[in-house]
């Protein structure tokens, strides 16, 4: 069935023709280039009878909390065989980091074809890895921006629904494919995307089977010929650390504490340590990686830092947010002790080469959450907390520069500056953005029809590729939000110690929990995501990714 649809449409080279559209407008995430992609992907479907003679199925979804003005673009198919109230969602983002890596070549980063053409003139100028594949004879690459993450994704989605949307006779059930803003920044889109997707569910009296996103997929090693499809998706927290020491002048350093000394012991103790894997169903997260670590200190001078912070990666496939925050805090307690008594006994060395007494330095280890540092402060000052921090937090939202992690951070630091103790603490916390895992291992219903629908797909496939079928996409990535993690506790261990949770960062966790979606990723294959090397691969990518589409959805639409 899919043969005679591909052929009929020649769908290969309208993938092809559609990527190569998508990609010549610029569409760098925070930037009114978001705004010309979305407007693009509209217009191609009101280029389709379908969509002329129904256009009220597609639409642009206007998002008004957005300052940059931006849009999702929902496109619905309505099957006419049969009466069918199951559908499928389908997900793309259209956003792409910048170009600015591109150095002389960035006016083509939106051109493949010429790109491509100048890539193999400077062949000996790039990687070596490039190189090879530049001169592949097995596999056929073009180069662009976004090309690979993800325009050739959105490109499949389309080109299939405006191939299904020809032969609806003979086509049961209902697509909802929604193309996203802001994915490589902070998910704006996909959270006011997820709200749409249960009344479009309720409005149509649907049940949807399960999200397909087109995300890229790559190698998982040098040298991996597998082709993947994975079922399910990698979560992501970020737990932060807002580190009081003791300030000093630099000449009399023993009277101080210095937060970056903590800061050093919590990076060495956790970052790139596979003891914070976090492993479900056989497969392995990487270990958490630092993404910011300074001191807060805003001037030079001859005084020592007050206070520090530092922020981590951490992967998750099973933790939850409660779980992960009481890891952290068993980290810092230690990290904290090994600084008190690294001190201590560099001490005692100074005053026996220098002759002095010796007395044992003051500090004691000290780390409590965000929570806790709440509700300390609140006993000394009771309502009036609400009252500062309420006023505080108004006057930080009316900067829309100022980024969620800033705006995190600084409520950490005022709430902190009203609490009477001023002995060096470590206070715990996470940083937004906070994407969900999703496990899909068939305990429901539908997680067992999405994997039935999968393997059932990758086996029917004809292809020369390796397919693999693997729990877990390993990117970060908007399907995250298809679900919420489920539990009270859990959720309150996320809202209670992320601040700015409701205010700066809006996460629509009710709706998500309301959707409850199965996901899976069956991804276009390329190489070198947001690096000006970023290159698809066209075989696999117009041939065989649609193919697997296709077939998942299908199956997923099946009646009985």
């Amino acid at each position: 069935m899919y043969k005679m649809l591909a052929e009929k449409n020649n769908l290969s080279s309208r993938i092809e023709e559609l990527t190569i559209r998508l990609t010549q407008v610029i569409s760098v995430t925070e930037t009114a280039g978001e705004i010309d992609i979305s407007q693009e992907i509209f217009n191609i479907f009101m280029e389709m009878d379908y969509y002329k003679n129904n256009p009220e199925h597609v639409y642009i979804q206007d998002i008004p909390t957005d300052r940059l003005g931006r849009k999702n673009v929902i496109a619905i198919l309505k099957g006419n065989k049969g009466n069918s109230k199951k559908a499928v969602s389908l997900l793309g983002h259209t956003d792409t980091v910048g170009i600015s890596d591109y150095g002389n070549l960035i006016d083509m980063c939106n051109k493949p074809y010429e790109l491509t053409s100048k890539m193999s003139e400077i062949i000996r100028d790039l990687p070596e890895t490039v190189q090879e594949d530049i001169q592949s004879e097995k596999e056929n690459f073009l180069f662009g921006r976004g090309i690979f993450d993800m325009k050739s994704g959105d490109a499949i989605i389309i080109a299939l629904m405006e191939a299904i949307s020809k032969d609806l006779d003979n086509f049961e059930g209902n697509i909802i494919y929604t193309a996203v803003c802001d994915e490589e920044s902070n998910s704006v889109g996909m959270f006011a995307a997820v709200p749409e997707l249960n009344k479009i569910q309720k409005e149509n009296n649907w049940d949807i089977q399960g999200m397909i996103d087109t995300d890229y997929m790559t190698n998982e090693y040098h040298g991996d010929d597998d082709k993947y499809v994975y079922v399910g998706a990698v979560g992501k927290l970020m737990p932060s650390f807002f580190v009081v020491g003791q300030e000093t002048h630099v000449g009399e350093s023993f009277n101080g504490f210095d937060p970056n000394q903590m800061v050093a012991e919590l990076t060495k103790k956790i970052n790139m340590n596979t003891e914070y894997c976090d492993i479900a169903e056989g497969q392995v997260t990487l270990p958490p990686l630092t993404l910011k670590q300074r001191d807060l200190k805003p001037e030079y001078s001859v005084q020592s830092a007050k206070t520090a912070t530092l922020f981590f990666n951490y992967a998750t496939h099973k933790s939850t947010p409660d779980e992960v925050l009481e890891k952290m805090v068993l980290a810092a307690k230690e990290c904290m002790q090994i600084s008190i008594n690294d001190l201590n006994k560099q001490y005692k060395s100074f005053c026996e080469l220098s002759k002095i007494e010796h007395k044992e330095l003051p500090w004691k280890e000290h780390v409590i959450t965000y929570d806790e540092l709440y509700a300390k402060v609140k006993e000394e000052m009771g309502y009036r907390l609400e009252v500062i921090i309420s006023e505080f937090e108004h006057e930080k939202l009316k900067d829309e520069k100022l980024d969620e992690r800033d705006y995190s951070l600084a409520l950490v630091e005022k709430v902190h500056s009203l609490w009477s103790n001023r002995h060096p603490v470590i206070v715990v916390y996470f940083t937004p953005p906070y994407y969900p895992h999703v496990l899909v291992n068939g305990k429901s219903e539908k997680e067992q029809r999405v994997l039935d629908a999968v393997k059932s797909a990758v086996n029917d496939t004809e292809t020369n590729y390796n397919l693999v079928y693997k729990n877990f996409f390993p990117y970060i990535a908007d399907i995250s939000f298809a679900a919420a993690p489920q539990g009270e506790d859990v959720i309150n261990a996320l809202k209670q110690n992320m601040p700015g949770f409701g205010t700066k960062y809006v996460m629509p966790l009710d709706e998500m929990s309301e959707l409850n979606l199965p996901v899976l990723d069956i991804g276009p294959f390329g190489k070198d995501a947001h690096k000006y090397t970023e290159r698809l691969e066209t075989n696999y990518s117009f041939n065989t990714t649609p193919e697997l589409v296709y077939r998942t959805v299908i199956n997923l639409l099946k009646t009985n």
